[in-house]
């Protein structure tokens, strides 16, 4: 019997993800009382760890640096379908809630998931090492991104207040979208040497010499787990916002927040994932993972909210404030700093830790 038991728990990253979607599909919809809430929390944890594990799984499969962009892809693509459900069923209060989900996703990435990466690796490795070519291309990626949907509505002129115009927006969408693509392209195929990950030694990592790569059949298995595990994620974050909603309501901080608990709580698998990289002196992975989902988090969610507007109703409000315009300025210009040396020690990491720590703080008292 214990064995038959210890055999069930071992395979925790198969059921739990199925577990969480049927309470999902039985609560979907409904207020949630307390001890749901809690149960939802904890199967939503489960479903944060059982994705890792499987994203793992198929980025070992198929190698860096198509690996990365796996979670990546999948999370952001998530993180669109909860925004646009999330907008449709909120009303005026969530017209800004597609920018301060994008603008906390690129702060918990570029600061949060890029700096506690750097910290673990420079305190395993004394030196965290990457390439300054593939990770700079990507932070100035991200930067022009971040720059034409988020900064620039707040100084055009065809619409009041921080909003594009139709045609603006359409624009922004392709541009955006057709940056995201390049990258992909120049990531996957051009220079993909760019983006393996190396040692501290300097040598490239062509792939984990200690393990042999799952079979085509656990692949995909562990695929569709990883799918039905992020859904989970999202469905459940969904089904606990009205109380996260309540709780930032009753402590009176700006409705901001909601946005930010929703991106902390999708970005979750992706940041665990970037620890272990870097726990195991593959920097460069954690960097594509960080860059590559800010990157993704901007480049898929805007082209599918400008779709979405065609049926939604009231302005889309996607211009920042002054605050968070120096926030993603001061963390682009740390951000070239850390990467052009392609070596960083704690401080760099701590640098983007405190920054992330200021924009939650500022999140929760602007």
């Amino acid at each position: 019997m214990t064995a038959k038991i210890a055999a069930v728990l071992a395979r925790w990253t198969a059921w739990i993800p199925i577990l969480a979607v049927a309470v999902l599909v039985v609560t979907f919809g409904r207020d949630l009382p307390p001890p749901l809430v809690i149960i939802s929390g904890l199967l939503l944890a489960g479903a944060v760890l059982a994705a890792v594990h499987h994203a793992e799984v198929v980025a070992h499969k198929v190698g860096e640096p198509f690996g990365s962009l796996v979670l990546a892809v999948a999370v952001t693509i998530i993180e669109v379908a909860l925004i646009v459900t999330l907008m449709i069923s909120g009303g005026e209060k969530t017209q800004a809630l597609a920018r301060d989900t994008v603008f906390a996703a690129v702060m918990i990435t570029c600061n949060g998931i890029l700096g506690i990466s750097l910290l673990v690796g420079a305190v395993r490795r004394r030196i965290a090492v990457f390439n300054p070519e593939g990770t700079g291309g990507a932070l100035a990626a991200v930067a022009t991104i971040a720059t034409l949907s988020l900064v620039l509505p707040s100084f055009t002129t065809s619409r009041p207040g921080p909003q594009f115009s139709p045609a603006q927006l359409a624009f922004a969408a392709v541009a955006s979208l057709g940056l995201y693509l390049l990258f992909v392209l120049v990531q996957t195929r051009r220079h993909r040497d760019y983006f393996m990950p190396i040692t501290t030694a300097g040598e490239v990592i062509e792939g984990e010499d200690h393990l042999e790569p799952p079979s085509s059949k656990a692949a995909l298995t562990s695929l569709g787990l990883l799918l039905v595990a992020l859904i989970a994620v999202v469905g459940l974050a969904k089904g606990v916002s009205p109380a996260i909603e309540s709780a930032v309501a009753a402590a009176g901080m700006p409705q901001a927040v909601v946005g930010v608990v929703i991106a902390l709580l999708v970005l979750l698998p992706e940041t665990i994932a970037a620890v272990r990289a870097a726990a195991r002196d593959r920097m460069q992975t954690s960097l594509n993972l960080a860059l590559g989902s800010a990157m993704a988090s901007i480049g898929l969610t805007i082209p599918a909210i400008a779709i979405a507007m065609i049926w939604l109703d009231g302005p889309l409000l996607l211009g920042l404030g002054g605050t968070q315009m120096v926030l993603l300025a001061l963390t682009v210009v740390v951000g070239t700093l850390t990467v052009v040396p392609g070596r960083a020690n704690v401080l760099q990491g701590g640098i983007h830790l405190s920054l992330l720590a200021v924009f939650l703080f500022l999140a929760a008292s602007p």
